[in-house]
């Protein structure tokens, strides 16, 4: 497996604590790794796009990325990814903050819900890096 960290050549933005939702909670019924749903800040509005493709990284209880094909935990802390690197300071340069509530989404269904740990790279990654 080629973690995002390989695959994409940074740290990680940020770090999270998060609870999948479950199967009765209206949830998926399983998920594995690298997900590709969508984040949205607590405060914003599915319905008005307030959707971004910051995908997570799932981390078992020693820190190491879960590996592929293994189902992950519904709770636990995960990496986070922002895809669109524009966006990196113009929008969640100010709104991404230790404490900060949020959700991952399918579509405009929330699957869980998240709280912002730790600050990585986000401001470090929005950087340009020189060409080789």
């Amino acid at each position: 497996m080629k973690t995002y960290k390989e695959a994409r050549g940074h740290r990680e933005d940020f770090t999270v604590k998060y609870r999948l939702y479950s199967p009765s909670e209206d949830g998926r019924k399983i998920t594995f790794q690298h997900l590709r749903c969508d984040f949205m800040y607590e405060s914003d509005d599915p319905m008005k796009g307030d959707l971004f493709m910051i995908h997570p990284e799932f981390l078992d209880e020693r820190g190491e990325p879960i590996e592929e094909g293994v189902a992950v935990p519904l709770e636990g802390r995960a990496t986070m990814w922002i895809l669109n690197p524009e966006m990196r300071m113009s929008v969640h340069g100010s709104r991404a903050r230790v404490g900060v509530r949020g959700h991952f989404m399918e579509g405009a269904r929330k699957i869980g819900d998240v709280e912002i740990e730790r600050i990585v790279g986000l401001h470090d990654n929005a950087i340009p890096r020189p060409s080789a």
